[in-house]
Formats: C-alpha cells, sequence, structure tokens
C-alpha cells in the first residue's frame, strides 16, 4: 500500500505536470503506454483496451488501478486520452501513479463492430444493450485482474458507462474497489418526447453527424457562456479523432458515425418509461457521482436522485461542478473535474475497507 509520503510526492509531481508550462510538462514522469485486444468471449468479437501507467513500473495494489469506459455514442479513446493542452485526463490519472485503462465495448471505438453493422441499420434490431456491455466491461476487468494479479478495481463510467459500470458492479461487488460515476442514467420524470405515428422501428444503429454532436454539446448553455466553454480547437479534434476511429464514417458526405441502438432500446424500456434497469442498492463499494450543471442529456435531478438509490455503500459522494455539459471532462473547467476525481481516488479508505 503507497504511503501518504508516497501519495504526497506523486501528488507533487502531477500538480507540476497540470499546470506549468509545456516545457516544465515535458519533464513531469515519464508514462508508458500500450494497446491490447482482448478476446470477448463471442466469436469473432474482440475488445479494445488501453493502458497506461508510469514507466517502469508493473506492479499496483487495487485502489492505483482505474479502468474507464465510454457513453452511448462515442469511445473512450478519444474523450478520456485527448491530449488537451498537450495532456489527456488519462494521462493525468497516470502521473498520479496510477495503472489507468480504457475500454470500447463492442461496436464502439476499435472494439469489434457486429457483423449487423455492416448490413442497412433496418435489417436489423437494436444491438449492443447495457447487458451485453456490462458483459464486456467485465471481461475487461477480469483481463487487468488476471495481468496485475489483484482481486479488485476501480472503474469509472461516463454517461451510459454508468449504467454499464452501475449494473456490472450491482452484481460484482468483490471485484470492484471504488466505483465513479460521471453523469449518471436514471429514471426520468419529464414526459418523454412524442413518437410519430408512422415512425420506422429502431434499427440497429444510428448515424450521427458532426453537427449534430456540436449542437447536443452546447446544449442548455447560456449564449453569452458558449464560446469560451470549450478550449480552442478541442471540438475539432475530438470530432475528427472520433468520427475516424468509424472505418464507414468516411463513405458517407458528410462523414457519418455508426453508434449501436442498444442504449437507445434502453433508455425507451426502463429509463423513459419509469423503470429502473438495475438496483443501484446493491452497489456496496464505495461511490463518487460527478456531474455538471449545464449537464442537458442527463440533468441534475438524475444524479441527484440516483444518489439516494446508493443506500448501501460503506460511503458516497456527489459533487456538482459549475459551468459544464455533459462534456465538461474535456472542457475549460476540466480541472475541476480532475481535482474532484482524485480527491477521491486519492483518499484513504477507512481501516474497516481495507
Amino acid at each position: 500500500m503507497p504511503t501518504n509520503s508516497f501519495r504526497l510526492a506523486l501528488a507533487c509531481l502531477a500538480l507540476g505536470s497540470v499546470l506549468a508550462s509545456p516545457g516544465a510538462q515535458a519533464a513531469s514522469p515519464k508514462l508508458e503506454s500500450s494497446d491490447v485486444m482482448i478476446p470477448s468471449g463471442d466469436a469473432g468479437i474482440e475488445l479494445f483496451v488501453r493502458n497506461k501507467h508510469p514507466a517502469g513500473t508493473d506492479s499496483f495494489p487495487s485502489d492505483r488501478i482505474l479502468l474507464y469506459v465510454h457513453g452511448a455514442t462515442y469511445p473512450s479513446e478519444t474523450a478520456f486520452d485527448l491530449p488537451i493542452e498537450g495532456v489527456s485526463m488519462m494521462d493525468m490519472i497516470a502521473t498520479r501513479g496510477f495503472d489507468v485503462y480504457l475500454v470500447d465495448v463492442r461496436g464502439y471505438g476499435r472494439s469489434t463492430r457486429p457483423p449487423e453493422m455492416s448490413q442497412p441499420a433496418a435489417a436489423n434490431k437494436p444491438i449492443v444493450s447495457t447487458e451485453v456491455a456490462a458483459r464486456d466491461l467485465g471481461t475487461a476487468v477480469d483481463y487487468i485482474l488476471k495481468k496485475r494479479g489483484v482481486a479488485k478495481i476501480g472503474v469509472m463510467g461516463w454517461s451510459w458507462g454508468t449504467s454499464i459500470a452501475g449494473l456490472y458492479t450491482s452484481g460484482h461487488n468483490e471485484k470492484v474497489d471504488r466505483l465513479v460515476l460521471y453523469a449518471p442514467q436514471w429514471i426520468r420524470t419529464e414526459p418523454p418526447a412524442p413518437v410519430a405515428a408512422n415512425a420506422p422501428p429502431l434499427g440497429a444503429y444510428r448515424l450521427v453527424s458532426k453537427d449534430s454532436a456540436k449542437a447536443r454539446w452546447l446544449k442548455g448553455v447560456p449564449d453569452d457562456k458558449q464560446a469560451g466553454l470549450i478550449p480552442p480547437g478541442v471540438f475539432e479534434t475530438w470530432a475528427d479523432a472520433t468520427w475516424a476511429t468509424d472505418p464507414d464514417a468516411a463513405k458517407q458526405s458528410p462523414p457519418m458515425l455508426r453508434a449501436p441502438n442498444g442504449v437507445v432500446e434502453d433508455s425507451m424500456n426502463y429509463w423513459a418509461a419509469g423503470k429502473a434497469l438495475y438496483d443501484p442498492g446493491k452497489i456496496t463499494v464505495p461511490t463518487l457521482i460527478l456531474h455538471a450543471e449545464w449537464d442537458a442529456d442527463l440533468p441534475s435531478y438524475l444524479a441527484q436522485n440516483y444518489f439516494t438509490q446508493l443506500k448501501n455503500t460503506p460511503y458516497k459522494r456527489m459533487i456538482e461542478l459549475s459551468e459544464g455539459t455533459h462534456t465538461v471532462m474535456m472542457e475549460k473547467n476540466r480541472m475541476q473535474f480532475f481535482r474532484e476525481l482524485m480527491g477521491f481516488l486519492d483518499e484513504e479508505k477507512p481501516l474497516a475497507l481495507k
């Protein structure tokens, strides 16, 4: 277990790397990075996993290992490991002495796309449900447990990823050290959007444009705050990197990203229908909820109501970040996000939980 002095030294190194000039950042601890494809357990389906950690270290305790999983539309890599002013969120966490991983569930990023995604969307029913995604997350967890020889690790999910991680944890608490839920899904109370009587059935996947992504990002942000919300060039860099993960995106004009519709079907059948997809009361590990005030995708009341359902965690915390959206991790206030995240991950557990 790292000593308090070791933690302090790592904290000082990280603070220097994050807040110093680009020249000073170059002197921060060197990180090792590796990418692997791991078998999902289903024939022909492999999952993309990236790892970053301090160079020269290959042994980490459970409370210094973190696995991140993405949301409903975009892969893990292009948000969690997107360099902003020279450093990504994944880099910053690894610089603090963590063994950090990201995973793309099937149908996203560099992971295998199910064969239905090579056919017209209308030819098949929605694919990659939350249950399937939770199995993929579990596969990545088991890979890391075996690789590092530990019994449990930290897990972090964003948006739909909170449902993936929450569902997984509710059935596998023994494998999860801490749980971080960034913008959690929960039961909606506002009336669902009306569906046209002649609307076609939901297909296997949907197509997403860069313009619609930008509009979604800025939804709910006051007009006078929009210009300064996203650091210069970040949206364009993120969008180019994200759409490049789909080999078929450039075949259309404008480029269109394919995203599986299992999450949409689950949202319609559960969250929008007043039903829970899983029971947060079954989560029995320390849990942090992070949320931002301008999140129009998953508003604050969802995080607040979810928080009350965490009835059996040994301790829990909810942080509401100012002047941020659903995508605050890549915005001007991303350092607020980072500090609150690390405050939770870095803190010593009560002796009874060690």
